[in-house]
């Protein structure tokens, strides 16, 4: 009889809160939709007002066209010319996919032997790639080497930390808010490490829960890092996926990642493949991605061609990006707060129950700080703290009911 009682009392509690949909900034945002939601058939949860099928990701994206390139690996642009990166080489193409230039040989003369690029990056002129001996599934010797762009000619490199944890280089950016090379692994993507994009100086990694799988392209967009992930199966014909961190914790120790976008089959892409490198042309609202179809992919290595294919096909897919502009929050995230609210949802209060995420002004592994802000129950109305003292008596009495 006890163990109803105490069940029953917290499925009452739980079931009294509401996820806050929030359209301004908040410390803690889940992808997650808790408790009152309802379900559709097809097992899709639906939230006050906002259709299963619509895209729940930060922003909208619209195919815009499609670019073959010779490179598989990945994308960066100036605005003016796409860097592509095949395995062993480097591409320069006009907007329209002609290609200007290439160089076939870029590891001559490395101190350490390489045999891998992954995405890249475009900063000031230079190209910034990663690279590795790629070999069984993982990378050695990693390395963060610069390209001039116009001469596609070496122009310095920094070796990685192999203290850090990391064991692969699948893609590079750099974040010019914060002057850091960011890294992603695709070996094990539940960490990016970062780098003083001057002095090449490690400076720290960032824990991405929930963790992303095979992780490929990486780069920004109005402070906010995108990153694709090889993620789904093109044998079983799954959709591989954008996933995006929001810029205000990209210095915490650890930060919860969201999906942004389902590639699917065929409003994004051609066919069920291998989603590659990214960039974004600031300049046009466009986000651009680099996707191989027509070889199977083993451990990271093309293994034979699937029916149809006589050989592996790369594409460039050029996005606009819908009604971008910075006053549009993601509406559709759920926002964990403090306050106890009143709105227009009439008896049932939007509670707020949450941890606030953890601010910090250092980079990498420091300590945090916890930011409780300045709210106190003074700021809550009258009627919504009632509730809150009627909230908290209920669980006290639940308390006594469970312990006796």
């Amino acid at each position: 009889m006890k163990a109803f009682i105490a069940s029953s009392f917290l499925l009452a509690a739980a079931e009294s809160a509401r996820v806050l949909r929030n359209t301004g900034s908040s410390k803690f945002i889940l992808r997650e939709y808790l408790f009152n939601d309802d379900v559709d058939k097809e097992g899709r949860r639906e939230l006050d007002g906002i259709p299963s099928d619509q895209p729940m990701g930060y922003r909208q994206y619209e195919l815009k066209e499609v670019i073959d390139v010779e490179g598989r690996q990945g994308v960066a642009t100036n605005g003016t010319h796409y860097f592509v990166s095949d395995s062993l080489a480097l591409y320069v193409y006009d907007m329209d996919g002609n290609m200007l230039q290439n160089n076939t040989d870029p590891f001559n003369g490395l101190e350490k032997p390489a045999n891998h690029f992954g995405d890249i990056g475009y900063y000031k002129g230079n190209i910034y790639t990663g690279v590795e001996w790629f070999e069984d599934g993982r990378g050695h010797d990693i390395q963060i080497i610069v390209y001039d762009s116009e001469t596609l000619e070496r122009k310095e490199a920094f070796p990685w930390d192999p203290n850090s944890g990391q064991v692969e280089v699948s893609a590079l950016t750099v974040d010019t808010n914060n002057d850091l090379v960011w890294m992603t692994d695709w070996v094990s993507s539940n960490y990016i490490y970062s780098y003083d994009v001057e002095s090449g100086a490690y400076t720290g990694k960032l824990h991405l829960r929930a963790t992303p799988t095979w992780t490929q392209g990486i780069a920004f967009y109005q402070g906010d890092l995108y990153i694709t992930a090889d993620d789904g199966n093109a044998d079983r014909r799954e959709h591989d996926n954008l996933w995006r961190v929001p810029k205000d914790t990209l210095l915490n120790n650890a930060t919860y990642i969201r999906h942004e976008l389902e590639f699917t089959v065929p409003d994004h892409f051609t066919d069920f493949g291998e989603i590659e490198g990214l960039d974004f042309n600031k300049d046009n609202g466009e986000m651009i991605v680099l996707s191989n179809r027509g070889k199977r992919i083993v451990l990271g290595t093309p293994m034979g061609l699937y029916p149809g294919y006589d050989k592996e096909i790369h594409e460039l897919f050029v996005f606009r990006i819908v009604g971008d502009d910075d006053d549009k929050e993601a509406s559709k995230d759920v926002v964990v707060d403090t306050n106890i609210t009143d709105t227009d949802a009439g008896d049932e209060d939007l509670i707020d129950a949450s941890s606030s995420n953890q601010d910090s002004s250092t980079k990498g592994e420091g300590a945090n700080t916890t930011d409780a802000g300045d709210e106190t129950l003074d700021d809550v109305p009258s009627s919504a703290t009632s509730r809150l003292a009627g909230f908290v008596a209920l669980v006290v009495a639940g308390a006594v009911v469970i312990i006796h």
